[in-house]
């Protein structure tokens, strides 16, 4: 007798009552019927069931899909993070991306809501959705490929080519972003495994980029990450909720079908740490005119602290000098910054020993040529920075808004 044989297209065109029965029959371990006393393994599954159903608190926390916005953007960052650039296979046009992307909203709806995806084989993976996200974006190609290349946001194209680029074809551009994030990796993955193999009858992968920041309750609610150079990253980030977050994240103006979405640049950014451990500590935080401990400015005494440019030394020079990381990236109006939402990278050793190691910066912002460039060209031109870090990847894309309870991500570009 043939195992019964269970397709995700088959459960989702409706076949998913005779599916979970071919599953049922399939099970190894059968609960006891009445009267008869439970075997070995059955009183094992019970033990399992028992232990599942009562799950840490930040095990079973949940960030909710349906919304207004997307979630994963103004989301509290998780401790993992996972980018996954696609590319469109050939032919595949605006039908094809329709059908896709209702798959893939209906795989992440039931994932981050710690519901089993339709025909999802190990469904006590997802049990513990530990905030699971899964946000989605469109890249330039997926536009031209749906016929909808009118209704491309002009600054949603490949970024200018800046003089401290060094990009690898493996890390740039892409048709359609997945970026799922949260606090447990085993949720990460198998999340991450769901949706892919809905999207691979569609595309293929470009790339993949896997970041960390602390673990969850490593530090106290609030506390700005650490990259790993040491230094702590975000601190003048927007405060979602509030007015100055609204008027820089989310899109209110341009094309009607992006209102209350966003746009995303993830540059991949390489860090030289054998020679930034060779610098000492008063010409780190002279490059990056905070200091390392508490991240105060150096005219400060508190991470929050406004810095004040206009300070001179004894010597008549600016305490912060006029090539500092954090003058070279400080933007006047609150309305016009970007959301950094930064996550670390390690690769490994290579075989001298050295870290392969950097940052996934994702940036978020309602424009890209109005807010990010201009900070960027600023960085470009003279940070001191630029001599520990080097952009090897770069893509640019469209976050759409979110979707009411029954939608999908893309029906207000794709309907």
């Amino acid at each position: 007798m043939r195992d019964p044989q269970l397709t995700r297209r088959g459960l989702f065109a409706g076949g998913a009552a005779a599916a979970v029965g071919a599953l049922a029959a399939c099970a190894p371990e059968q609960a006891a019927s009445p009267g008869q006393t439970a075997t070995a393994p059955g009183r094992a599954a019970a033990a399992r069931a028992a232990h599942a159903a009562a799950p840490l608190p930040g095990g079973s926390a949940v960030e909710p899909f349906d919304g207004v916005h997307q979630a994963g953007i103004a989301t509290t960052p998780q401790a993992h993070a996972v980018f996954v650039g696609l590319d469109l296979l050939p032919g595949t046009g605006r039908e094809a991306i329709v059908r896709m992307m209702h798959l893939l909203t209906d795989d992440a709806r039931r994932l981050t809501q710690g519901r089993p995806a339709l025909a999802d084989t190990e469904p006590e993976l997802t049990v513990l959705p530990a905030r699971l996200t899964v946000t989605f974006g469109f890249g330039p190609g997926l536009f031209e490929a749906a016929g909808v290349e009118e209704r491309r946001p002009e600054s949603v194209a490949p970024l200018p080519r800046f003089v401290i680029d060094r990009l690898q074809e493996r890390w740039t551009g892409a048709d359609l972003l997945l970026q799922i994030c949260a606090d447990d990796p085993v949720t990460l993955a198998h999340a991450l495994r769901m949706t892919v193999k809905d999207a691979r009858s569609f595309t293929r992968v470009r790339w993949t980029q896997r970041g960390f920041r602390r673990s969850a309750h490593a530090t106290v609610p609030g506390t700005t990450q650490r990259n790993l150079m040491g230094q702590i990253d975000g601190t003048v980030n927007p405060q979602p909720g509030t007015p100055d977050f609204e008027r820089a994240i989310w899109v209110a103006d341009g094309p009607r079908w992006l209102h209350g979405g966003t746009t995303l640049v993830l540059r991949r950014i390489h860090t030289k740490l054998e020679t930034w451990d060779a610098a000492d500590r008063v010409a780190r935080e002279f490059t990056i005119g905070r200091r390392l401990d508490t991240g105060a400015p150096l005219t400060g005494r508190d991470e929050h602290d406004e810095p004040d440019f206009a300070r001179l030394n004894a010597t008549g020079f600016p305490v912060i000098s006029e090539y500092a990381h954090i003058r070279r990236a400080h933007v006047t109006d609150p309305g016009m910054r970007i959301l950094r939402r930064v996550y670390n990278y390690d690769e490994g050793l290579t075989p001298e020993g050295h870290s392969d190691s950097g940052l996934l910066f994702a940036s978020y912002q309602a424009d890209v040529t109005r807010q990010f460039v201009p900070i960027q060209k600023r960085l470009a031109e003279a940070d001191l920075l630029n001599e520990w870090t080097t952009p090897i990847g770069s893509a640019v894309f469209a976050i759409p808004p979110g979707c009411s309870a029954g939608g999908w991500i893309g029906e207000t570009l794709l309907s």
